[in-house]
């Protein structure tokens, strides 16, 4: 590398040494990218600040996937050099060296009008992981890292996850993703505004009362009951109703978020589950009230299953 630039160096002139030395140098991300021109004028205007945004937009993009609050670099450890060839040549090259302000990676693109994007990147990507969370990763990561970059992918990526889970299988994250990790992203809103079959599915599941203490069953014999049976047997254990009253509101809380229809299917189960609990209606009318939030569900798994199967 050195014996190539060092050659190239030569067969410049003096004017096009120093031209090249005076061009500006791009800064993005706080500090934390540098672009330097190290090609004639022209390709200079032409490329520079397009391969600036696009590292800084790939950052941007990373910090924010990844939850990391940006901060500000007094020395570049993302450095970016444009290179002068005029050939298709993809080559994108990356040299690592520490530093005292950290590792610093430079990523050299020898020809800018046919670079390869998706190597330069990967390489960015991975150049972010070495600065901001001094971790070296593989391609394989990188790419991965990447693609959940892109919320749409991400959503994706997390129901794919969670149905191999809910399989008893685990994938590539299960290394480091426990059961809690995945009982939480079951209560996750993956999609706001948005009900997927399976956050129906599970959303439904949830339509059972439970006593306080397994030693303690309903009427001294029921460990679980759904909300249909509750009605009627209600009036026979006050515990129920104490029960109806705590799981009103888990029903807003996991049924919100999700889309309209899903919302207002919730406020019905809550609804009915607070009149459970009063007992001031008859069981008719609770009945009514649990037809209703159940029709209203119906509707919002039908909606659900016409979008997945056009998506």
């Amino acid at each position: 590398m050195k014996i190539v630039l060092a050659i190239l160096v030569l067969a410049l002139t003096r004017a096009e040494i120093l031209q090249r030395m005076r061009s500006p140098v791009v800064r993005q991300a706080d500090g934390l990218i540098k672009v330097y021109a190290h090609c004639p004028e022209d390709m200079r205007r032409e490329f520079q600040q397009p391969i600036a945004r696009f590292a800084s937009e790939t950052v941007g993009a990373l910090y924010s996937s990844l939850s990391i609050k940006p901060v500000k670099f007094d020395n570049a450890l993302i450095a970016l050099y444009v290179g002068d060839v005029r050939t298709n040549d993809n080559t994108v090259i990356t040299k690592v060296r520490d530093t005292q302000s950290g590792c610093r990676s430079n990523i050299y693109i020898f020809s800018p009008g046919y670079a390869d994007l998706d190597r330069l990147r990967l390489e960015i990507v991975k150049a972010f992981f070495r600065a901001v969370k001094n971790e070296d990763i593989s391609d394989e990561t990188a790419l991965k890292v990447y693609r959940r970059t892109d919320p749409k992918a991400r959503i994706k990526e997390d129901r794919e996850s969670l149905e191999r889970w809910l399989k008893g299988e685990k994938g590539d994250d299960g290394a480091d993703m426990d059961d809690e990790a995945y009982l939480k992203l079951l209560r996750k809103v993956l999609e706001p505004g948005k009900a997927s079959r399976r956050d129906i599915l599970v959303f439904a599941s949830r339509h059972f009362l439970y006593p306080k203490t397994f030693d303690s069953p309903f009427l001294g014999r029921y460990h679980s009951i759904s909300f249909r049976d509750a009605v009627s047997l209600a009036k026979k254990d006050y515990a129920i109703r104490l029960c109806a009253y705590d799981k009103a509101s888990e029903m807003i809380l996991f049924g919100g978020g999700r889309g309209e229809l899903m919302s207002e299917s919730s406020r019905l189960y809550w609804r009915f589950l607070i009149e459970l609990a009063k007992y001031q209606k008859s069981e008719k009318e609770l009945l009514s009230l649990l037809d209703e939030a159940e029709s209203k569900l119906c509707q919002a798994l039908e909606e659900s299953q016409k979008t997945e199967q056009t998506e």
